[in-house]
């Protein structure tokens, strides 16, 4: 029976630091996925890696086994021992893997309540799976099922009202430093998705020109024109620094955008008025040794958490509702996957059932030596009779939960009970038939 597995660490348990050696790009997003799939006991993989989480979903054999060379490609990947990654690593196996992803898709397990970006994210990192040829049919199903709950919990619930998301926090962030940001110069670095959100939200307060700088100038141009800014090219950076008030960036750049010996000499040219960074990226596109020069306040992803513990309170109610509608469609994932299952542990509970009958006439043959042929015969056709009849019920019952609600964890209970995914025979002594003998003091 295959398992599902989810590796993975986050805002809530990895610092910065840490998250941004585990950050994916998607040229190292592919290597992990063949990494991960060259492990023997690995079917499917998907990798997703945001700001503020990097995630593996596996479809094992042996989840143990799994885990183990999960834990070895996410080591690998960080750079780090194994068992520093153990420390900030979470796991999942079964439902609560399926329902996890389900949480992350919906933005129920976002730094920032109900977040935009999540849901296109989990989508890309999904269609580069499938590029790849790295899912199959269960992840397939597990993601469609993932993204069909987060669109509806942003169609059926006020969980995302406002917009709010990591980009409208950094310029709230922004506000907070400088007031009003209608006459101020505002540089985006960067000309994804994270900074087509922040022009946007700079727009909503008032900033008319925003200045883009890209390594892909065609992409800036496009952002630029939709917002009225400008763009510029990302070799003109430290000349743009000295007259930008606010800097936000969100590339895909392994290095540096920023680096401190640079910035000093921007901050000297500019004569100490102030410039405030804004970095979205992870990896980080600003040294955090920029932090030290002399009139400029940096500040990362993690800096907008205090926006994010503002932006949760009073939307219990609607997290309460958008939990609602993840579960109905885990139920319907889970259900799928029992129907898949359902055949399968019918036959391997018959499978085991002959095996023990075999075993068990194995180890009496001594007892059957004096036996007719005929005798041996309908001793056999017994022990399978019963054997038969004992399962009859199961059976039909387990055919049934296949339309149940509970059904994939009815299976899994089953094949845990009956050790139907052991690779080896059920433990236990031999299984004698003791002879019958008259109870003393009886007559026939």
């Amino acid at each position: 029976m295959s398992d599902l597995l989810a590796l993975g660490i986050s805002h809530k348990t990895a610092p910065l630091e840490l998250r941004e050696r585990l950050a994916l790009t998607e040229g190292r997003a592919t290597g992990v996925l063949s990494d991960l799939l060259a492990a023997e006991e690995v079917s499917e993989a998907a990798a997703i890696s945001t700001c503020n989480r990097t995630e593996i979903y596996l479809v094992v054999g042996d989840a143990v086994e799994a885990e183990s060379s999960a834990l070895g490609a996410l080591s690998r990947q960080a750079g780090i021992r194994p068992t520093e990654l153990m420390e900030s690593l979470y796991s999942f196996r079964g439902p609560e893997a399926a329902r996890h992803l389900f949480r992350v898709a919906a933005g129920l397990d976002s730094m920032i309540l109900g977040e935009a970006e999540i849901q296109g994210q989990v989508k890309r990192a999904y269609e580069l799976a499938l590029v790849e040829g790295a899912t199959g049919p269960i992840l397939n199903r597990l993601f469609r099922g993932a993204l069909t709950a987060g669109k509806r919990v942003r169609g059926e619930t006020g969980i995302g009202e406002g917009g709010i998301s990591v980009p409208s926090a950094a310029v709230e962030l922004a506000t907070r430093t400088f007031g009003d940001l209608a006459d101020r110069r505002v540089l985006l670095i960067g000309a994804g998705e994270t900074a087509e959100l922040t022009a946007r939200a700079l727009a909503a307060r008032g900033v008319a020109a925003v200045f883009v700088a890209n390594r892909r100038y065609d992409r800036a141009i496009g952002l630029a024109q939709r917002f009225g800014g400008e763009a510029v090219r990302i070799d003109d950076l430290p000349m743009q620094l000295e007259s930008a008030d606010i800097v936000v960036s969100s590339t895909n750049s392994p290095h540096h955008i920023v680096e401190r010996d640079e910035l000093e000499v921007v901050a000297q040219a500019r004569g100490g008025r102030q410039l405030l960074l804004v970095d979205l990226a992870v990896p980080r596109d600003v040294d955090p040794a920029c932090r030290e020069v002399a009139g400029v306040v940096v500040r990362d992803v993690d800096d907008v958490q205090s926006i994010a513990d503002r932006n949760a309170s009073g939307r219990e109610a609607e997290a309460r509702r958008a939990e609602r509608i993840v579960s109905a469609e885990l139920a319907r994932f889970e259900d799928w996957l029992a129907s898949l299952e359902v055949l399968p542990t019918v036959a391997s509970l018959r499978e085991r059932a002959d095996e023990i009958v075999r075993r068990v006439l194995a180890e009496n043959e001594d007892r059957f030596s004096a036996l007719e042929d005929g005798d041996r015969e309908r001793i056999e056709a017994m022990a399978r009779a019963i054997a038969s009849r004992i399962l009859h019920e199961p059976t039909l019952r387990l055919k049934r939960s296949a339309e149940e609600p509970d059904a994939y964890r009815q299976v899994s209970v089953l094949r845990d009970l009956f050790g139907l995914d052991s690779a080896t025979e059920p433990e236990g002594a031999d299984a004698q038939v003791t002879p019958l003998r008259r109870a003393e003091g009886r007559r026939d």
